[in-house]
């Protein structure tokens, strides 16, 4: 066990970046969302879920088989990036319109948004399984669908055994970069003045002249856009999609967002490098096969005895 440990350590700490850094991605749309409603929008996963989707049409668009290199893929790249962010930001925002503010209009319970959230979390993995991917990818909608090799797998460089390959740097420098924007967005625009003051107390917001609707709105874009990048990298990592590919990433990434201080930005960008961490590192004990059990042993843990999470500090609360 010592010597799996010792050969498994470095590339197993480095794959549980990449993947921790898709985690803490997904994990900003559920943390938003919980701190502006004080609502678990379990749809989000199927919101991420469209994100891989669109990332797959562009490159069946534009009849993309093999890897591509210097500047036609950084321009492939940043177009599917454009393409799955506005897809799935969109789609989070008519999900919110649809789904969510008709509730919240009427002062409906959290648990009736909590049962829409999961009504159009099935809603939206059916339409795609029996209407979309027929229709435009023009093959059974059940099936793991196969995404084309779109970034070559070449080592950049090795720390120790651990080979540090073309695709992970770009998941990890693509998911921290799109997070410190985030992060800069929230704390230091307008818009993100209005976020955090509708977090903290929206009587006294809409006093103040803050629009909550559109707050509201713009909660929902900003975490749909991050989903939707964080498509764009499961399938560069990954290469495969399908309907239902957001279920258990979802509940990962929410386990993520928990970790980290549930309404907290930064750390869902914590919790979701942690729980991928701790995934990689619990697999060379216990096989890859307990990844998933893994990750939800660790929710389990943390609401028993942290549940406000590492943090601790929910959006309200941040900086002003």
């Amino acid at each position: 066990m010592l010597d799996d440990l010792r050969d498994q350590f470095l590339p197993s700490t480095l794959g549980g970046l990449a993947v921790g850094a898709i985690f803490a991605l997904l994990a900003l749309g559920y943390t938003m969302v919980y701190g502006v409603l004080r609502l678990i929008n379990f749809a989000h996963s199927e919101i991420f879920m469209i994100g891989t989707f669109a990332s797959l049409f562009v490159l069946v668009t534009m009849g993309i088989s093999a890897p591509l290199t210097g500047f036609a893929l950084i321009g492939l790249i940043l177009l599917m990036m454009v393409v799955s962010a506005a897809a799935a930001g969109g789609a989070a925002v008519v999900l919110e319109q649809v789904a969510y503010r008709p509730l919240r209009k009427k002062g409906a319970s959290r648990l009736a948004a909590l049962i829409s959230a999961i009504g159009a979390s099935l809603f939206l993995q059916e339409l795609f399984a029996l209407v979309i991917i027929p229709e435009v990818f023009d093959k059974p909608g059940r099936n793991t669908t196969g995404v084309p090799r779109f970034v070559d797998r070449d080592t950049v460089f090795s720390i120790g055994n651990a080979d540090i390959r073309t695709d992970h740097v770009i998941v990890i420098v693509a998911a921290v970069a799109m997070m410190v924007l985030l992060d800069q967005v929230v704390n230091r625009t307008k818009m993100g003045r209005g976020i955090r003051a509708t977090a903290q107390d929206p009587e006294a917001a809409v006093l103040m002249g803050v629009n909550i609707d559109n707050v509201v709105r713009m909660t929902f874009l900003l975490g749909g856009a991050m989903a939707g990048v964080a498509g764009l990298l499961y399938v560069m990592e990954f290469e495969v999609t399908q309907y239902n590919e957001g279920f258990v990433l979802g509940i990962k990434a929410f386990t993520a967002a928990v970790l980290g201080g549930i309404g907290n930005i930064r750390g869902a960008l914590l919790g979701g490098f942690a729980l991928g961490l701790i995934e990689n590192w619990g697999a060379i004990f216990l096989g890859s096969e307990w990844k998933d059990v893994i990750a939800f042993i660790v929710l389990v843990v943390v609401l028993m005895f942290r549940p406000t999470g590492i943090l601790g500090e929910s959006l309200q609360r941040a900086r002003a």
